[in-house]
């Protein structure tokens, strides 16, 4: 019996040693399979983490520094490049004038971006001719907001895309003030500048750069402002140059320029400032930004020595103020061109570009009769149009641009026309129109005893050299 129940307690014992045994091990393999479908949610959290992070838009530093520069060195182009450039080309009783004006519209048109330019042009409208209401002072922009770059999720603060446009819209209706100068009253400027940009600038720039924009969608090439910039300029300087009428004493009175030295400064401080010009419009630091940046540099070098060779030829002699000319005829020029077209291509754009121009300046000009003072529709108007047809041409991988494989010459460039077309015809009719409005307001024109005395005075009380 003793036997028996020693028996009993010891099956009992292993019974339940097999169960603790039997228990353990079902908890050990339960918590080996928890631990196991952690470590695999852990797993694929952490290979879902780096999907989810580079599905995120990416702010680089690198891309906004650049930016940044970029936008400076637009702004360097005005001032004080621009107004320096043509401060020396008038006469000396006109160069504070010539300052002036640069100075006011450039302070007048970032003003007016902030309340309501930017939103015309990039408001987010679907309209192909502007951008609506939906950024009205700026409205929804603050330092977390950002634009798009030209790479998928690479992005930058709006801000400083704000700020890049900004200085684009100042330096363009500064442009148009070379082909009346030393004849327009300074309230008139200004007052057209207010109206040009809300009816002409703003409308171009959304049908070029917005993803709505009507010749956007055409498939034209604009990489920094060919049409934008330089046409529409040189449209309304030719306008204007026609409606206000010659300076007086123009073919009888002395009218030569009056510092070369500073047009070359302003002419040099142009170029540096292009680089922002172009290279920034590649709105990333990479390898774009360098092809804008080396077609800077041969575009217009290959437009100076094309000028200067025409001239010697021609006259006997090469000037500095047809090197100054060449030179900035090559900056327009590649400017459309500057991010698809490769350096020799730019070179020979640029050359192309410097004798059109030239043969505009020096033959048709006299022919035509009207008083482009400093050429503005000769250079920027001419040089911008060869450049928007030539970005058609010298695309082509053929000659050295970055074109698709089967790119169309043809069929590109039959776009650029276009382009042009629409620029021209919108720029010239509202650009009419305005300065009618202008004239009719306050009169376009000065008095003709204030034009003989000298813009600086009469209009500013100031005088640029005293004796």
């Amino acid at each position: 019996m003793k036997n028996q129940m020693q028996q009993t307690g010891s099956t009992s014992n292993l019974q339940s040693g097999f169960s603790r045994g039997l228990t353990g091990s079902i908890a050990a393999m339960l918590a080996t399979v928890v631990s196991t479908t952690a470590a695999l949610a852990q797993t694929t959290t952490d290979a879902a983490a780096p999907a989810a992070e580079a599905a995120a838009p990416i702010m680089d530093k690198g891309d906004t520094a650049w930016m940044m520069v970029s936008t400076i060195l637009v702004l360097f182009m005005i001032l004080p490049g621009l107004a320096l450039f043509y401060g020396g080309l008038v006469r000396t009783k006109n160069m504070l004038s010539v300052l002036m004006q640069c100075t006011m519209i450039t302070a007048v048109v970032i003003v007016i971006w902030v309340l309501y330019g930017y939103s015309f042009a990039f408001g987010g409208g679907t309209s192909p001719y502007w951008g609506g209401l939906g950024k009205l002072f700026l409205a929804g922009v603050n330092m977390d907001s950002t634009a798009a770059t030209f790479t998928d999720g690479v992005v930058i603060p709006e801000y400083v895309f704000i700020c890049f446009q900004m200085t684009f819209a100042a330096i363009t209706p500064a442009l148009i003030v070379g082909a009346f100068a030393e004849r327009i009253k300074f309230s008139a400027v200004i007052a057209f500048v207010v109206l040009w940009v809300t009816f002409v600038y703003f409308p171009i720039a959304h049908m070029v750069w917005d993803g709505a924009g009507l010749i956007f969608n055409m498939g034209a090439l604009d990489f920094a402002g060919g049409t934008v910039v330089h046409i529409n300029a040189g449209i309304a300087a030719l306008v204007g140059s026609i409606l206000i009428g010659k300076r007086a004493g123009l073919g009888r009175d002395i009218m030569a320029p009056h510092s070369m030295t500073l047009t070359m400064v302003g002419a040099s401080m142009l170029w540096v400032g292009w680089f922002g010009f172009n290279a920034g419009s590649n709105l990333e630091s990479n390898g774009g930004a360098t092809l804008a940046m080396i077609n800077t540099f041969t575009a217009t070098a290959g437009a100076i020595i094309a000028w200067a060779l025409i001239e010697a030829v021609s006259r006997g002699k090469a000037s500095m103020l047809g090197a100054a000319s060449g030179l900035v005829a090559g900056l327009v020029a590649v400017t459309p061109a500057a991010g698809s077209v490769g350096p020799v291509g730019a070179i020979a754009l640029g050359a192309i570009a410097s004798l059109v121009c030239y043969f505009f300046v020096a033959v048709v000009k006299a022919k035509a009769g009207y008083d482009d003072s400093l050429d503005v529709f000769g250079i920027h108007g001419i040089g911008g149009i060869v450049g928007a047809v030539g970005t058609g041409i010298f695309t082509s991988p053929l000659l050295g641009g970055t074109g698709a494989e089967d790119f169309s010459i043809a069929a590109q460039t039959w776009i650029q026309i276009q382009a042009v077309a629409i620029t021209i015809v919108w720029c010239g009719v509202i650009s009419f129109i305005l300065y009618k409005i202008v004239d009719m307001i306050f009169g376009l024109r000065v008095s003709a005893e204030d034009e003989a005395t000298g813009l600086d005075l009469t209009s500013h009380g100031e005088a640029a050299y005293h004796s």
